[in-house]
């Protein structure tokens, strides 16, 4: 069964959508099966893989109960358009609400070998289904000022599903995006940051890089873009880090 990691930030901008799809890339490129599912209603990830904004079906169907996940695949991911914002209103009046996507990814997940979901920029109902769906949290967080701001209000929202929908979720993995080495602030809230999540903050950092942020626009993740660039380089760090971490927590529980 696939290990479902929710990708989750407290605001947008801080690379959240570009690291579900290059972690896809690379993932797939090292013999993995990914699978990624666009949680958000603005579909950039949908975008991000090149998949029409009228693409039927998308998640919205899926949640919605019209059709199976695995008929909703585009290429390797489930997309999703503005519709989904309707989907969560409707969502938000049937009994366990909180329960549907975990529910309708149960059969498809047993394909994969990784599920990435892109969460809204938000702690709805969306993003409270994917914390339910899933088993792990990443956090990207950009070098910038005031990059914790609302992280603690995130994780009391994960430590809540955690108590009371899904005791096994953890924050597994924070990422440390945007980084500029041209100045002293960046190197402050890497030590903030590492100082405040420890042994749980990769140890590669995505740089500021003009080819990760030229990428979307061509449908392409910087893995495809620009294999050489030091986005790509430093993204390819950062997915064998979470494989290898990943591997480790597998066999100790074996």
């Amino acid at each position: 069964m696939a290990t479902t990691i929710a990708v989750l930030s407290q605001k947008g901008g801080t690379g959240k959508t570009t690291t579900v799809r290059t972690l896809t890339d690379v993932f797939s490129r090292v013999g993995l099966d990914v699978l990624a599912v666009d949680l958000d209603p603005q579909g950039n990830l949908s975008d991000y893989f090149d998949v029409p904004a009228d693409a039927d079906p998308t998640i919205a169907d899926v949640l919605g109960g019209r059709v199976k996940a695995a008929d909703a695949l585009h290429g390797g991911m489930i997309p999703a358009n503005l519709g989904l914002a309707e989907a969560e209103l409707v969502l938000s009046g049937k009994m366990g609400r909180e329960m549907t996507l975990r529910r309708a990814l149960k059969d498809v997940k047993r394909g994969y070998d990784i599920v990435l979901i892109d969460c809204p920029p938000s702690l709805g109902l969306l993003t409270v289904n994917a914390l339910v769906a899933a088993q792990e949290v990443l956090i990207p967080i950009q070098c910038e000022y005031y990059a914790l701001e609302g992280v603690q209000a995130l994780t009391s929202n994960i430590a809540l599903v955690r108590s009371h929908l899904n005791p096994t979720l953890e924050i597994s993995t924070v990422l440390l995006t945007m980084y500029d080495r041209r100045t002293r602030l960046a190197d402050l809230v890497e030590q903030d940051v590492r100082n405040h999540f420890g042994e749980k903050v990769l140890r590669a950092v995505i740089p500021r890089n003009v080819r990760v942020s030229e990428a979307p626009s061509y449908s392409q993740s910087v893995m495809t873009y620009d294999p050489g660039s030091r986005g790509a380089m430093s993204y390819f760090e950062a997915a064998l880090e979470i494989a290898e971490r990943g591997a480790q927590v597998r066999e100790a529980g074996a």
